[in-house]
């Protein structure tokens, strides 16, 4: 029987990758072509981004707590860098806009999103599928090049007179563009660099998901987490170029003085704006929004397919519903483009649109609900092994499903007109982001940490940087719940002080004292959980070279084909072209002698 065309070319790419001469330094670690290299690029610089956007959010915490006072230990060095606007030591209400705008633009477009897809996607979808690379590697490194240059810009707009963006991460017009200052403008330039990066590497996983898959990979063999990605691909690829054009339309509102986005008669600072007019600041939020929702997703469905192999392995089980798992990413792929405008209730839309938006908001929370079922009957009847990785697993199941439930007061504009822009929202998102996808992510990172180092992470500070984070990060959020509820807004430096009941003794309905004594809880609830990460960055770096070395190739057992690659996996990954004979999670197969059969094992 002759092999087939895809099969052939298969063959051929993996014989190249292993006719190769040993690259230089600067070639192997700096300008890489290699998908694992530019994968553990991904990951160590989003790493970097992650420890920042939490910085800034510590100093926020402090100035929320203690309006007014000095930024204890760094403030400062808080004044020698940024100067006026956080003069002797204090975070300046300025200073804290700015620090709320790049928190989100870093944890959302630099951190969380470029580790999820970027980093795990690069180094385990070509080894998943049996590839030997990524279809396009110089396109794979122009890809990592440009979100450095995009970080690099927003990090230095920080020094720039005036400092960073002040219009929040959602930037609306027209004040992201009234702002006079350098900041914003570099914060539009760095997000088209960020957008195009995503860009590049969205066509790349999708080429190389569809053209380079061992022989025998058919798409119903393939991973959850090579589905998760593919979907996740796509929705980058369709939403992210309505902002990159939006953004350089801002940004020509900005420096060019058009009016894309600025309504004729405008008025700043009581006098009407010198501009031409004729704009809708609404475009720029359907524009951004249409990215918006997508995202959300961008950032879950990479930790949902880290969940699905996680689980498989450590319950010695296949998933409960693999084919209702992939049946339900893709819808969630397709919905997550029709509920954008559940964001924008309160720009007076009609009630037969904003009923449409509530009704595919409703629909879309039945995939998700879906996932989460599978894996929850995953575990049941499973020979469970409580690992490290499993346990940020457990964790993230119930942290998503409160995530996810909190948003559905927000999917109806009755009860969304209340808890808009409060600290309801801030809980919901963080739930579903911070021990929702980074859980994921640190489940990730350590289940696959073997496979790229040849190494264990230490299973016992593993386990105390688990504990640590799962208590610390509830005391964080769960608060906010009960502060939204009870009127506290978000984006306020004071923390809501002055439309409290202390300053405000005769009014009714103001803040409560001890609901503003909750930000020194939250403050020092967030200060544990950065302590909580001491354990996983000493890990971490300690175990790359110290760490307990693997005694074989597949030290968790496991079916999928990274774990049939030599550990590290070499240049063209695989010793031999691999071919697949069975499904992703054969495992603990009646009659088989092991509880785990390979997906390149004969059938």
């Amino acid at each position: 029987m002759q092999p087939s065309a895809h099969a052939t070319a298969h063959l051929e790419v993996h014989e190249a990758h292993h006719d190769h001469e040993e690259p230089g330094f600067w070639t192997k670690y700096v300008f890489s072509t290699d998908h694992k290299i530019i994968g553990i690029q991904y990951g160590v610089t989003a790493l970097f981004f992650l420890f920042f956007g939490f910085c800034l959010m510590l100093m926020m915490r402090w100035q929320i707590a203690h309006p007014g006072q000095a930024v204890p230990l760094v403030g400062h060095l808080l004044e020698r860098m940024l100067g006026d606007m956080a003069k002797d030591g204090k975070i300046s209400p300025d200073l804290y806009n700015s620090f709320g705008a790049m928190h989100g633009t870093i944890m959302v477009f630099m951190a969380i999103v470029p580790l999820a897809f970027a980093a795990f996607g690069n180094y385990v979808v070509p080894l998943q599928i049996g590839a030997p690379d990524m279809a396009f590697p110089r396109v794979n490194m122009a890809s990592y090049q440009a979100y450095v240059i995009g970080g690099l810009i927003m990090f230095v707009s920080f020094f720039l007179p005036g400092g960073a963006a002040q219009a929040g991460w959602t930037s609306y017009s027209p004040l992201a563009t009234s702002i006079q200052t350098s900041g914003q403008t570099f914060w539009l330039i760095g997000m088209v660099c960020l957008i195009t990066s995503s860009l590049l590497g969205a066509v790349n996983f999708i080429a190389t998901i569809i053209q380079l898959r061992a022989p025998g990979m058919t798409w119903m063999r393939m991973p959850f987490f090579v589905w998760a990605q593919f979907v996740t691909a796509f929705l980058l690829l369709l939403a992210f170029p309505p902002l990159e054009a939006a953004g350089i339309m801002q940004l020509m509102d900005k420096v060019a003085h058009t009016s894309f986005f600025l309504p004729t008669g405008l008025a700043i600072g009581g006098n009407l704006a010198n501009i031409s007019g004729g704009g809708n600041p609404l475009l720029w939020q359907h524009l951004f929004w249409f990215l918006g929702h997508p995202e959300v997703y961008v950032l879950i469905l990479p930790a949902m397919g880290i969940v699905g192999e996680i689980i498989a392995n450590n319950t010695r089980k296949p998933l409960w519903g693999y084919k209702s798992l992939v049946y339900s990413v893709l819808t969630l792929g397709f919905l997550s483009f029709i509920v954008w405008a559940h964001h924008m209730y309160l720009t007076g839309m009609g009630t037969r649109v904003a009923t449409f938006f509530q009704t595919t908001t409703m629909i879309i929370s039945i995939p998700s609900v879906i996932i989460l079922t599978c894996m929850f009957l995953s575990l049941w009847g499973g020979s469970i092994r409580f690992n490290t990785p499993m346990l940020f697993v457990m964790a993230f199941l119930p942290m998503f499903g409160i995530g996810g439930l909190t948003g559905l007061p927000l999917g109806f504009n009755y009860s969304d007109l209340h808890l808009h822009d409060t600290y309801y929202v801030i809980a919901h998102f963080h739930y579903i982001v911070a021990p929702g996808t980074i859980f994921a992510l640190f489940a990730g990172i350590y289940y696959w940490f073997p496979k790229i180092t040849g190494r264990m992470m230490n299973e016992f500070w593993g386990r105390v940087h688990f504990w640590g984070s799962l208590i610390f990060m509830n005391l964080v959020f769960q608060p906010m719940f009960a502060q939204g509820m009870s009127g506290m807004l978000r984006r306020m430096a004071d923390g809501g002080i002055n439309y409290s009941q202390v300053k405000n003794p005769t009014t009714i309905g103001g803040l409560t004292e001890s609901m503003l004594h909750v930000h020194t809880y939250i403050l020092w609830a967030a200060v544990a959980l950065g302590i909580a990460q001491i354990p996983f960055i000493v890990n971490f770096f300690w175990s790359i070279n110290n760490g307990q070395k693997v005694n074989s190739d597949n030290p968790w057992q496991a079916t999928t084909l990274e774990w049939q690659a030599p550990t590290p996996p070499p240049h063209g990954n695989f010793a031999t072209a691999p071919e697949v004979h069975r499904g992703p999670y054969e495992y603990s197969v009646p009659g088989q002698t092991a509880d785990f059969s390979p997906q390149n094992e004969p059938a």
